[in-house]
């Protein structure tokens, strides 16, 4: 039997939400074993005073499985 856990993180990027999801994901990986799915719980942009995107971030639930 597997036992899994979720954690929860918060990845950024200049270029795109979708880009700051393979950034956290791929960043989840070097520190959880066993990555198995994440899925995003939200997002948001950071803006300039003219209202021009500095930064996508999305906030990320990313499911890993326990070793026994």
């Amino acid at each position: 039997m597997s036992v899994a856990r979720v954690t929860e993180i918060i990845a950024s990027s200049s270029q795109s939400f979708e880009d700051a999801v393979e950034k956290g994901m791929q960043r989840a990986a070097k520190t959880l074993h066993n990555v198995r799915s994440g899925w995003v719980e939200g997002q948001k942009v950071l803006c300039d005073d003219n209202g021009n995107i500095k930064e996508f971030r999305v906030t990320l639930k990313v499911t890993f499985v326990l070793k026994d």
